[in-house]
């Protein structure tokens, strides 16, 4: 339940921002109305079009973006006479703040604890006794940073123990660590929570994995997760970034967990309801990742010896042919059409037009090679031959190079990596002998919380 969980620093400054609001409006009303008298409403521009003056039960426009802006507005001729330039500075830095706020960007423990200090130092010169309500949150704050901050000494501690010289008298981890209630009564069931992406892309599934916000809340954030997810918001946001990404790991190391991370980024949820997202983020220098399209392409999800229908009666055979529906539904296949009812890879020009049309998009392909497999020696399949599925993966690199905010995510089991080099095979034939495709080699996070 979430009034049981600790607050976010978005909602810990939005609290404050509604503190600031009702301390703030008996005193610019009072101050407003000594200058102006009884139009002091008007001639401030405090009227509300859709709620204006004069009528019964109806109050002028006072939310906390306009009374910050008319302490603004009018300072010289009005708060000037019983405020100072500290103050002033004070009424700019929490419009800022305020606009970051709604705007559902990301705020830092550091970005919190300057907003209520703020808006405690300014509710304090007009002497509203919400200033001390405000402290206590900012005092809150103070405790959570650190806390934050004594939790990163202990890690580093643990972590010098382990490297240098082990410290003695340290008890085993299963006399600290309490196992989760499904696994201490017997109900864990472990394929239950096996990632499988094509599950979440149909909204199905445990929210662990489906809940963008539970999602990361139980993820660990690697080195090369982080890595992987800086590169994507920069790639999707026009700002540079590698356009094709290889996930190449051993089984079990992380590919699809990797994959519903980008996924659930894109999703359009605000950073605030991605818990250690801010990191990324401001790695990245982006406030918020953009929305995208997110096509899914699950190579054991589908059957390449068959059509399949989509919901709107369209029918697709290849990979191509879904992709282009995923982008941009029925108008978007059409225009692969042909080549998707010939079997035969559309080309780098159509592909680049899809994507040009639908957007920041995010491509994400899985267990690919499980696809190939079922099409190797075979040349009667709705899917389309094995040769014509690799023209397809080159004219895939192509495409999303050639478009700033694409961004393409493959992945390859390390294991029929090395089988497709000693067999002379390749899942990107000439795209990757040519440097279209960029490997990561990732020891990427985890779901947690289960121990």
């Amino acid at each position: 339940m979430k009034g049981n969980m600790a607050l976010s620093n978005h909602e810990r400054t939005g609290k404050a921002l509604d503190l600031l609001n009702t301390g703030l409006r008996p005193f610019v009303e009072r101050e407003l109305q000594s200058a102006y008298g009884k139009d002091w409403v008007a001639r401030a521009g405090l009227v509300d079009v859709r709620n204006p003056p004069g009528k019964k039960g109806k109050q002028p426009n006072l939310d906390t973006y306009a009374l910050l802006g008319v302490m603004w507005d009018q300072w010289n001729d009005v708060f000037k006479k019983t405020l100072g330039q500290a103050e002033r500075t004070l009424v700019s830095e929490l419009r800022d703040v305020r606009n970051k706020w709604a705007h559902q960007e990301a705020f830092t423990t550091d970005d919190a604890y300057r907003a209520l200090d703020s808006a405690e130092r300014l509710l304090t010169a007009v002497s509203a006794e919400e200033a001390a309500e405000v402290g206590r949150q900012k005092q809150e704050v103070l405790r959570v940073r650190f806390e934050e901050q004594a939790r990163q000494e202990t890690k580093r501690a643990a972590t010098a123990s382990i490297e240098g010289q082990p410290r003695g008298g340290l008890k085993p981890w299963r006399e600290i660590v309490t196992p989760h209630p499904d696994v201490a009564s017997g109900r864990y069931q472990q394929a239950e929570f096996a990632a499988d992406l094509s599950q979440v892309h149909r909204g199905e599934g445990v929210d662990e994995y489906k809940n963008p916000t539970e999602f990361f809340r139980r993820t660990f954030l690697t080195d090369g997760l982080r890595h992987l997810l800086t590169n994507a918001l920069l790639r999707l946001s026009g700002k540079g970034g590698d356009p094709i990404v290889e996930l190449q790991t051993n089984f079990g190391g992380g590919k699809t967990h990797s994959m519903l991370a980008l996924y659930h980024m894109f999703s359009g949820v605000a950073p605030s309801e991605l818990p250690g997202i801010d990191p990324v983020l401001k790695e990245a220098g982006v406030a918020r990742p953009p929305q995208a399209k997110r096509p899914v392409l699950v190579g054991t999800a589908i059957s390449p010896g068959q059509p399949h229908r989509k919901p709107d009666g369209t029918v697709v055979h290849t990979l191509w042919g879904d992709l282009a529906w995923q982008l941009l539904g029925k108008p978007g296949f059409e225009s692969v059409a042909e080549a998707d009812k010939q079997g035969v890879s559309p080309g780098s020009d159509a592909l680049r037009e899809l994507f040009t049309k639908s957007g920041p998009a995010l491509v994400l392909i899985d267990e690919w090679v499980a696809f190939l497999r079922q099409l190797y020696g075979k040349d009667n399949l709705p899917a389309g031959s094995f040769d014509a599925n690799l023209t397809f993966a080159q004219a895939l690199t192509e495409a999303a190079r050639a478009v700033p905010n694409v961004m393409v995510i493959v992945s390859v089991p390390a294991s029929e990596i090395e089988n497709r080099r000693r067999r002379g095979q390749g899942i990107a034939g000439p795209a990757e002998e040519r440097g279209r495709t960029h490997g990561i080699h990732l020891a990427t996070g985890h779901l947690r919380g289960r121990f």
